[in-house]
């Protein structure tokens, strides 16, 4: 018959078990080869935006930027001598924080060398940051390993623009194994950071190449950009979620609903029956719903295309393959 010092132990481990998914992935991998890879990480993450808050739109982003091309890889993280790389292609020229990446790495690589991949540390740090900035935390799945190519031309075709209508919007996460739920969802993830000028400035000036303004676009919120993005100014930024661009609320939302989208792809979510519905629902009063959602929508955009077992490798230096 069994211990109950046994059983207290089976307990533990249960939950470990049954949290592997189908790709191989799973909750607590590291708990036996690096026990401490979370909690080194969330410490960097939370050194960083207590004297870089600005670097958390950047560090969530990268973490759709990395999955959304070649799978949840780090090929996002790859250099290219001839600057052709991901990270060379023109979405991705905005991306910040690299260095983070690469300070979680270092200390990882001390407590536990050759155990924690890249692409993990893009998946830790991401929740991390939505944690830091006011959410809730998940349970984040474990066990990637790293790419070895990184392609320019497929980050040009596989990340979604901020252009996109709500059709191109759902065949590109359906194209990932991602539901519309999630592409609502994921698309919260705007109430933190910023949006540049060149993204949007069509918008405001063009919008249908004949000098007009988006008539979707609520007319006080345009005057409002005008006066930061100019017609021939330079490609300065605005926040994403006015007023609330370093907290991880749902305030997205409530711009949304208001015609104050700021990309296309944003307004885009009120031209769909089931996007539409869960912007409205979450505009205001229903935090909770979204910060669970949320947690949920990340966990699936995390198993897309992911490499385990002997595929890939577990990358040194998160910027060069081994």
């Amino acid at each position: 018959m069994a211990t109950p010092k046994f059983m207290f132990f089976l307990a533990l481990l249960l939950p470990l078990v049954l949290s592997v998914n189908g790709n191989g992935l799973a909750v607590g991998y590291y708990s036996r080869s690096c026990p401490q890879a979370e909690s080194i990480t969330m410490n960097v993450v939370k050194q960083t935006l207590a004297v870089a808050p600005s670097l958390s739109g950047p560090l969530l982003r990268m973490f759709f930027h990395d999955c959304f091309v070649r799978g949840c890889d780090a090929s996002v993280l790859l250099n290219s001598p001839t600057n052709q790389a991901e990270k060379d292609a023109i979405p991705n020229q905005t991306l910040r924080g690299y260095e983070i990446i690469d300070r979680v790495k270092n200390a990882l690589e001390i407590h536990c060398p050759g155990v924690v991949s890249c692409a993990d540390i893009i998946t830790m740090v991401s929740r991390d940051v939505v944690v830091q900035t006011g959410g809730f935390s998940w349970n984040v799945e474990l066990g990637r390993r790293d790419g070895v190519v990184s392609l320019l031309n497929d980050a040009l075709t596989n990340l979604p623009p901020p252009t996109d209508n709500i059709n191109a919007l759902v065949r590109s996460f359906r194209g990932k194994g991602l539901s519309v739920k999630d592409l609502v969802v994921l698309s919260g993830a705007h109430t933190i950071g910023i949006g540049h000028c060149s993204a949007f400035r069509n918008r405001l000036y063009n919008f249908t190449g004949k000098g007009d303004v988006d008539p979707s676009m609520n007319s006080h919120y345009v005057a409002t950009l005008k006066k930061i993005c100019t017609l021939n100014g330079p490609d300065v930024f605005v926040q994403m979620d006015p007023g609330s661009s370093k907290k991880f609320d749902e305030g997205y939302y409530a711009q949304v609903s208001k015609n104050r989208g700021l990309f296309q792809s944003d307004a885009a979510l009120l031209n769909n029956a089931e996007t539409k519905a869960y912007v409205l629902a979450h505009k205001g009063g229903n935090q909770e719903s979204f910060f669970k959602d949320f947690g949920v929508s990340m966990v699936n955009m995390g198993r897309i295309g992911v490499l385990t077992g002997n595929a890939g490798q577990i990358r040194k230096v998160c910027s060069k393959i081994n």
